[in-house]
This record gives C-alpha cells, structure tokens and sequence, in this order.
C-alpha cells in the first residue's frame, strides 16, 4: 500500500538553493509536492502482507493478508486488503477510494456478519481491526488535504532528511503530524502522530525500503512500518512480500461487489 509512504512535490524552485524566499509554509508544500510527483506512476501494486499486533506485555497476534492498489488518474487511489489467516478474521476486507479534495470512502466487510460497514468520518480515527494504525492512516495521503510546513533540516540515522509539519483540512483524530523525509529516495523515515491534545501519540518507522523499476522511473517502497503507540505501548508492524510494482487492474476489481 501507499499508506504514509506517498505523502507529498516540488515547484520549479530548488528546496535547499532558493534563489527566492519562502515561507515555511510555501517551502514545506513545495517539498510535499515533490515527493508526489517523485511517488507517482506506479499504475497499480499487488503483495503480501503481514500485521503483527503487539501488546504492552510482549505478547503477538500475526494476521495475513493480500493487497492492491489501483493508482489514480484524476482522483485519488483505490486499494483492497483481504484477510487470509487465522480463521477468526479470514474474509474481513477493506475498501478504500481515495479522493483529492473530498473525504474518502472507506466500507469493512465482516464475513462473521455477513455484512458491509462503511467507515465513517467520525469512525476514520478509530483502530484499524485492534491495530495502532487508525482508519485515516490508511486513507488518502493527498497534499490538498493536508496543510504544510517545513520545520528544519536534519539527520536521521545519518540520512538528510526535510522535516515537515503537516495539518488535516478535514476531522482527524490528530492535531498534527511531524515527518522526517529522506532527500534522495523521497520517503519518510518517520512520522510522528500528535493527539488533539498536542502530545505525542504514536511514532511510525519506515524501513526496509527497495527499489521498484517501473517504465523509466524508480519508485522506493517501505517493507515494513512499525507503529508505536507511545501512550499505551503497544505496537503494530506490517510488513510486505512478493511485492509487484505496474500491475494493471480493472475498476471492477475495486467494486463494492468485491466485498461479499
């Protein structure tokens, strides 16, 4: 999935060697509008995933699952995760439509219930089948959607990175999130998750990222992201396998039929 990892492009001034002053508004939607443009063109993914749920204690819960996303033409993304293992949670699937300037679609299908449940916006903080990662984390990352800022230059395990600020437009369950962008394979490293209370709520870490070839471009994705949810200390991890980059798929493969 594109979840966190597509965030963001760049204008025809250089971020770093501006030849005219931005404001770190301008400078951070700058950025954000160069990792898109960077992140764009993959035409559809396909994998493997895995969730591993941990609690405070230790103690693990492995969920397998399929993924694939359709890139967007004009409008936002369109992904579908199914669960495969264990049995308890095997055929519960997620759709999402993603949009550019209005809230996304979202709907959960519950084999157990035999029924559809469509996520709503108040629901879209809520966790994502007993996961740190919320309904919103896995939702369109568009740039209109989001309010920019950049913060500073720094390293992050000796990788430069921009740091950026950003704002939801729309209701989140966060007041604001803090990520560390890599300057060469325009990723994140890290992102960090602020309550509507101002304090920190959970850290995301990026890792394991390779390289994609997909016609003459070079895409970079994340094989894992580890959530931490600094409050309660649990964690969440995916991780992803038999990755496949320039799938093509139809829209009928993101159809609402293909819930039940």
């Amino acid at each position: 999935m594109r979840f966190l990892a597509t965030l963001m492009i760049f204008g025809l001034i250089q971020v770093g060697h501006t030849a005219t002053k931005q404001s770190p508004e301008e400078k951070g939607t700058s950025i954000a509008k160069q990792v898109r443009d960077q992140n764009d063109g993959f035409i559809g993914e396909e994998s493997n995933m895995k969730m591993i749920l941990i609690t405070a204690d230790g103690q693990q819960v492995v969920r397998e699952m399929e993924g694939k996303v359709q890139e967007g033409g004009k409008d936002g993304d369109k992904s579908l995760m199914e669960f495969s293992n264990p049995k308890d949670v095997k055929g519960t699937k997620m759709l999402t439509w993603s949009y550019k300037s209005k809230e996304d679609d979202q709907w959960l299908y519950i084999p157990a219930f035999r029924r559809v449940k469509r996520i709503n916006s108040s629901s879209k903080s809520s966790s994502f089948m007993g996961s740190e990662f919320a309904f919103e984390d896995l939702g369109s990352q568009e740039i209109d959607k989001f309010n920019y800022k950049w913060l500073r230059d720094e390293k992050l395990n000796k990788r430069d990175v921009w740091v950026l600020e950003r704002v939801s437009k729309e209701p989140s369950g966060y007041s604001k999130q803090i990520t560390y962008m890599d300057k060469k394979i325009f990723n994140p490293m890290k992102v960090e998750y602020y309550n509507l209370r101002g304090e920190l709520l959970k850290v995301a870490e990026f890792a394991g990222y390779k390289p994609f070839k997909v016609g003459q471009k070079t895409l970079y994705r994340a094989n894992k992201i580890h959530m931490k949810n600094v409050q309660t200390k649990k964690e969440s991890i995916f991780t992803w396998d038999n990755r496949t980059l320039g799938k093509k798929f139809t829209e009928s493969d993101f159809s609402q039929s293909r819930l039940k």
